[in-house]
Order: C-alpha cells, then structure tokens, then sequence
C-alpha cells in the first residue's frame, strides 16, 4: 500500500513539474515576443510575417538587422496593396484542415472573414486593392495522385462577391478551351486594372501559365513551366518559379511581349510566389528569410529581413 502511495504522490508531483513547466515556458516566450505597435498600410513600408512571432511586421528595406514594428496580427500567409490586406490563417488541430481567410482594412482591422476547407499556400491583393485573391492545398479529390490539389479563390472588396474556386475558369489553348478533370489553380497575381489577372493551371503532369480577363471571365494559355507568377508594376514582366528538376524551382523573369525567359541570380531551390519591390528588384522567400535580387539577371541575392516571409511593399 505504502508503495501505491508513494508511486501515485511522484505521479503527481510529475504531473505538477510538467504542467509548471509548460505555463513557465509559455510566459517566458510570451516575455520575449516584442511588444505589440500599431501598424496600418501607409506608404512606403515593408510589410512581413515575422516567423518567430507569426506576427505582421514592419521591417526597414534595406537594413536586415534594423529596429522592427510588430503588430498584434498573426498570420500564415500575408499580402496587402492600397488599403487592403489578407491574413491566411489555419486553425490549429482541426480535420479536415480549415482556414480562416481575414480581409482587413487600412488599419488592419478585420471587414470580412471566410473560413474556407484547406491549408494557406498563397495570398495577394490586387494593386488596386479591389480583388483579394488566395491559394489553398487541400485533400480528398480523386484525381490527386499526390494526395492534395489546390483551390484558388478571390473576394471583391467594393461587392463583397465571394469566388471559392476558379477551377470553372474557361480557359483556350490556341482557338480550343482546354478540358479535364484535374485542373488546378495557384498564384494569382493581377495587373494594376483590377481586371487582368494570371495564375498557374496544373494539369496532367504539367504547369501552364494563364493570362486571364476577369470582367470576361476566360483565359487562354501562353507557355508551360511557369508557377506562382507574380506580375512586375510596369505590367510587361511575370516573375516566376520554373523547375528544373524534381522538387528544384528556379526563380526567373518572363518578358510577356516575347515570351522570353531570364533566370535570376538566386542559385537557390525557391519555393515561393515573389514580389516585385518595384520594377527592377524581386524580392522571395528562401531559408527562413527574405531576400532581393535583381529582376534583370545580373548582380546576386541580397539579404533583407531574417525571420521572415511573405513580404509586401505598401503604397
């Protein structure tokens, strides 16, 4: 009896250490975790995910070590343009996998949410700040040989008309639309219209990149090996993932008048939808950070903010 006794006294005393020190552990990175600022979308700042916190952050563009503002916000994915942002953010320890889709305002406040089947894969706001578009990866679709397939969807911030999927987009391959049944969407990017818009289409092995007119709602296919473009603000360059190996992507940039690709100097196995810092810089993510490089091929990456992904410039 005795041995029961002093058997289920350390069980407790165990039991009480454990949970001791998980609420010490708790408040100790509650402590380092900076204090939280107030941030909006004005001009001129560089907007991350800080991946220690999760938090929105504001980090200087040219300093990798310079003074940061975080903010209360906690994302997965990010993206703002204008006076909007999204927040892709998936609920922990819920199956099938949810994601609540934030759209903010100005002062990063919530205007609307959609809670959407999935897990975030990307996120952008149209330049105009009209259309907020994401991608998801979710399960259980027939054709997926991998297990998972994507949705790509969009929300109208000025109608509130909500897109869960753009898989019924007709889109042609020369005068014939193109069918089948595994069709998938990811890495909308839209040009400074609002309206024209493009996006990667996988199907049957092969990535597609699709240019798009969004008031028409169809599509027409200009290459193949091209996935997670991102349109450059002058609107005549698509920054892009091309592989070239199995699970090896390279970034590049794709002149839309000829058609013609430039590799970047990132020798690195990018997975990420860049961002155009502005006309002539691309910034990624790659190793825990975000990185610059030139968007004409020449120079070599350039460190901008550690701990950090999905990069935005406001303005």
């Amino acid at each position: 009896m005795r041995r029961v006794v002093l058997a289920l006294l350390g069980a407790v005393l165990l039991i009480g250490a454990a949970v001791a020190f998980t609420v010490q552990a708790r408040q100790s990175a509650a402590q380092d975790e900076p204090p939280v600022e107030r941030l909006t979308l004005a001009a001129g700042q560089l907007l991350v995910r800080d991946t220690v916190t999760g938090r929105v952050t504001s980090v200087s563009p040219t300093d990798p070590d310079g003074p940061r503002r975080s903010s209360g916000l906690k994302c997965d994915r990010f993206a703002a343009a204008k006076t909007t942002a999204v927040c892709l953010t998936a609920r922990p320890g819920v199956l099938p996998a949810v994601t609540d889709v934030q759209v903010l305002d100005a002062d990063l406040a919530v205007r609307h949410q959609e809670s959407l089947p999935g897990t975030p894969s990307r996120a952008r706001v149209s330049p105009d700040g009209g259309i907020v578009t994401w991608t998801l990866f979710v399960t259980g679709d027939s054709y997926a040989a991998t297990g998972f397939s994507t949705r790509a969807g969009l929300y109208e911030v000025a109608t509130g008309r909500l897109v869960k999927t753009i898989e019924e987009l007709p889109v042609f391959t020369g005068d014939r639309r193109y069918f089948a049944a595994d069709v998938n969407y990811w890495g909308v990017t839209f040009a400074a219209d609002g309206n024209r818009f493009y996006a990667t289409l996988g199907s049957r092995g092969t990535t597609r990149l699709v240019e798009a007119d969004y008031g028409r709602y169809q599509g027409k296919v200009l290459r193949e090996n091209v996935e997670c473009p991102s349109l450059s603000p002058d609107g005549k360059r698509i920054a892009f993932k091309k592989k070239v190996s199995e699970g090896v992507w390279r970034l590049a940039v794709l002149d839309l008048a000829t058609l013609e690709e430039r590799e970047l100097a990132e020798p690195g196995n990018v997975d990420d939808q860049a961002l155009w810092q502005d006309d002539s810089t691309v910034l990624y993510g790659l190793d825990n950070a975000v990185w610059a490089v030139p968007a004409d091929g020449s120079g070599s990456p350039r460190l901008v903010a550690r701990n950090a992904s999905s990069p935005s410039v406001t303005g």
